[in-house]
Formats: C-alpha cells, sequence, structure tokens
C-alpha cells in the first residue's frame, strides 16, 4: 500500500492546486467582470452619443467644447493613474509606507479632478444646460456618469488605504489595493474616449 501512497498523494494534490489557483485569483476575476459590466454601460452611451449626433436632433454646428478644462484634467487622471501603478510596484516591494504615501496622492489627485470638473460645469451651464438639447442631454450625462465612477474609485481608494495591510499574505484572494487599482485604471481609460469623442474630436 506505501509503494502507492504518494501517487494517491499526488492525485489529490493536483485539485487542490487547481482550487487554490482558481481561489488565489478570486477578487481579482471578481473586478475585472464588474470593469467589463461598466465598461459596456459606457459604449452604450458613446454610441447614444453618435446616434444623437448623426441623427436629426439639435446638435451645435458651430461651438466645439473648449480644452480649457478638460486636457487637465486628462493628465490629473493619467498622472493619478500612473502614481497608483508606482505605489503597486513599492508594495509588491514591501514597502508599505510608499504604497500608502501613493494611495493618499491618488485619493488627492482624484478630488482635485472632481473640483476641476465642477468649476467646468459651472462655465459650461452658462450656456449650455442638460435641457438645451440632445446634445446637452448626453454631454452632461455622460461626464456625469463617469464623474460618478470616479467617487466610486476615490471610495475604493479610501476603504484600501485604512486598512491594516495593503496586501494580505495570510489570505491571497484578497488583494486590495490591486483590485481598487484596476477600477482606477479604468476609469483613467475611459476619461482618455470621453475626452476624445466630446472634446478632441468636435474641434479637429
Amino acid at each position: 500500500m506505501s509503494a502507492f501512497s504518494p501517487n494517491v498523494t499526488s492525485s489529490r494534490a493536483e485539485p487542490r492546486r487547481l482550487i487554490t489557483a482558481i481561489d488565489d485569483h478570486r477578487g481579482t476575476n471578481g473586478m475585472i467582470l464588474f470593469i467589463i459590466t461598466e465598461a459596456m454601460l459606457f459604449m452604450l452611451l458613446f454610441f447614444s452619443y453618435y446616434y444623437l449626433a448623426n441623427g436629426n436632433w439639435v446638435w451645435p454646428q458651430e461651438k466645439s467644447p473648449k480644452l480649457k478644462f478638460a486636457i487637465p484634467l486628462l493628465m490629473i487622471l493619467l498622472f493619478s493613474s500612473y502614481v497608483l501603478y508606482w505605489g503597486e510596484t513599492q508594495v509588491m516591494r514591501r514597502e508599505y509606507g510608499r504604497g500608502r504615501v501613493a494611495l493618499v496622492g491618488v485619493i488627492v489627485l482624484g478630488l482635485v479632478f472632481l473640483v476641476l470638473q465642477g468649476f467646468e460645469y459651472h462655465e459650461h451651464l452658462k450656456t449650455l444646460t442638460p435641457y438645451t438639447d440632445a446634445y446637452g442631454s448626453i454631454f452632461y450625462t455622460i461626464t456625469s456618469v463617469h464623474a460618478l465612477h470616479v467617487v466610486i474609485g476615490l471610495c475604493m481608494l479610501m476603504y484600501v488605504l485604512f486598512l491594516p495591510q495593503l496586501e494580505s499574505a495570510d489570505r491571497p484572494p484578497h488583494r486590495p489595493m490591486h483590485n481598487a487599482a484596476l477600477y482606477w485604471h479604468f476609469v483613467a481609460v475611459v476619461w482618455v474616449t470621453v475626452v476624445g469623442m466630446l472634446y478632441v474630436l468636435p474641434n479637429l
């Protein structure tokens, strides 16, 4: 019987290793699926923008949206995404203090983004409101939905910041900083698309 025991043990260990491998990425896989659903939402919004722009709707033909705020907002989000990536690399090196500093920096940049977008809205609302025409409606819908996602991302990062451990060693599926970072990078990529479609293309 002892001659077969190593094979028996090995055959039992294989399913366990498979289960462990799946379980090890459970949180990340869940975040990826969540991001996919959010990406579908923005795809529908972008399609709506394209449909309204090419339909028989009231659409501005002369004034294009100014890049006064859009480009700085883009730079802020892209830079914050880089800072968060740097923070992740520090956490992987067990430099947890630097990881927390990166989180604080990204949270501050995210708040600056929201404040600056508030100034942009204040300027836009002088000549364009969500009730002005189809363009105003879809413009504020897309940008405000994205702002809501920025708020959600900030809530995730604040939650991670106050955790005792940024990356748990004894509970592998729980990688809070990595999973929150995935969502923040997604928010940054969406804003790149928003700026390209709503701001840059109309000015070309």
